[in-house]
């Protein structure tokens, strides 16, 4: 395995105002595969200073999210809220060391300050009316009036930073200005936040959406002033629905717990989220454990990624052909039961859902194509009289007569039925679907002679009986 020089640390920080989304569940595949190829250590940080949206609710579907998708976090989860006399030790440190400043302007002098620049076409930001500087005389302190602290921005100068998807990104600090870091409350802002708690938890990579690239230069003239090493940042492009727009609700699913619910299974997901902006070579299908051997920040791509359903079912569908049929049952049994499927005396639900995994997409299909097993056959009664004939009814009966002594095997079974159909000069299907209608009440099914391997003996007589 590549090793590197310093231990790789790496963070997933959701802001807890929702669910988890896909974009948000690939940021944090490709954090947790990073530390994961390096032996290093991936972080679990909840960003929850945003109280008015942020909810326990929230927070409880990241980690549950997460939880799903096998991504184990080796540290926290941390909660910024918990951190405040950290935050405030760090903005009384700055205000010592003159790279932070109190600012007693209101919102609506800054505001007017925004709309002068407007009118005047330039960018609107702060004008640095409280900002110290040699020689300057400071306005008189508003009575009655709590300040924020600002960061003392360079005024000078530009942040670049070699970013491993976007490659070398350049802003002029004069396109920055100085950004509040505490409201008047001492409450402090989210870019600050970031800022000590990249440091204070020695994060190494950043790798998270691209729409964070306004807040890395931020984020980088902080740890700057506090002393700080930069870690590497990535930025991930978004992921776009087929239609080529951002990906939303009205594409679907977009929170990853939904899809457990319509039947996804989470390696089929990862497989997915892994390649939905990143490859290696022409391999589509891999396991976690290849993912992690092969991840590295040199193949990810530059472009939007568009989410397909398509191809995701259809690599939900090689892994349900992978999966462990008891697995499987464990999965579909609960909206079986809901759907009023009846399990005593039935066959066993594990060798039914491994006999009609192979064209299902989703555990759900699986579920609901396998019911025919689990209640009393009705078939349609025009489907019953085009099938179960009195013509056929004799050749019923020897069926009947030679499936109570057959050896119970798919061999001998498919053997016998040869037998009878060749005794009594007829094609299969004459025989296969009164058979189906009897013991299903579908002619869409499986094999026959699997189906009646599977219903067993006794049900098979009992049902046969009732028609003859």
């Amino acid at each position: 395995m590549t090793t590197t020089a310093t231990p790789v640390r790496t963070r997933f920080a959701p802001s807890p105002t929702g669910y988890l989304h896909l974009g948000g569940a690939r940021t944090a595949l490709y954090s947790w595969a990073y530390a994961r190829h390096f032996g290093g250590t991936f972080v679990l940080r909840i960003e929850d200073t945003d109280v008015e949206r942020s909810t326990p609710e929230a927070v409880q579907a990241i980690i549950e999210g997460m939880k799903w998708l096998g991504l184990d976090h080796d540290e926290g989860p941390f909660y910024q809220m918990q951190r405040m006399d950290r935050y405030r030790e760090v903005v009384a440190q700055m205000l010592l060391e003159g790279t932070a400043y109190h600012c007693y302007s209101s919102p609506e002098e800054v505001e007017a300050m925004r709309e002068r620049m407007r009118a005047a076409g330039e960018k609107p930001r702060y004008d640095g009316t409280w900002r110290p500087e040699p020689g300057k005389t400071l306005p008189a302190i508003p009575a009655d009036r709590k300040p924020v602290v600002r960061f003392k921005n360079p005024l000078d100068g530009d942040v670049t930073w070699d970013d491993v998807v976007k490659g070398t990104i350049t802003i002029s600090n004069r396109e920055l200005d100085d950004l509040v870091i505490a409201r008047p409350d001492g409450t402090p802002t989210y870019n600050f936040c970031v800022a000590v708690d990249d440091w204070d938890m020695q994060i190494t990579h950043v790798i998270r959406g691209d729409d964070h690239v306004n807040n890395t230069p931020r984020q980088i003239n902080i740890l700057r002033a506090i002393g700080a090493p930069l870690p590497l940042y990535g930025h991930l492009p978004m992921i776009l629905g087929a239609d080529g727009e951002k990906l939303s609700k009205r594409h679907g699913a977009v929170s990853v717990m939904d899809y457990p619910a319509q039947g996804f299974l989470p390696e089929a997901m990862l497989n997915y989220l892994a390649r939905l902006g990143w490859s290696h070579g022409d391999d589509e299908v891999f396991s976690t454990e290849q993912f992690c051997e092969w991840f590295n920040l040199n193949h990810l791509s530059k472009s939007a990624a568009q989410f397909n359903n398509e191809k995701l079912a259809w690599l939900n569908n090689h892994y349900i052909k992978q999966a462990d049929n008891t697995r499987l049952a464990d999965l579909a049994r609960p909206q079986m039961a809901a759907a009023g499927a009846v399990f005593e005396g039935a066959p066993d639900l594990a060798q039914v859902l491994g006999m009609m995994k192979e064209r299902a997409n989703t555990v759900n299909e699986l579920a609901a194509a396998s019911m025919l097993f689990f209640r009393a056959p009705q078939p349609e009664a025009e489907l019953a009289a085009q099938h179960i004939t009195d013509a056929i009814k004799p050749v019923l009966a020897q069926f009947a007569e030679r499936i109570a002594t057959v050896e119970w095997s798919k061999e001998a079974v498919a053997a016998m039925i040869k037998e009878v159909l060749a005794a009594n000069t007829i094609k299969m299907p004459l025989l296969a679907m009164p058979l189906r209608l009897i013991l299903t009440g579908q002619l869409q099914t499986p094999a026959i002679d699997q189906v009646v391997v599977i219903f067993g003996r006794d049900t098979v007589l009992a049902r046969l009986a009732k028609w003859l």
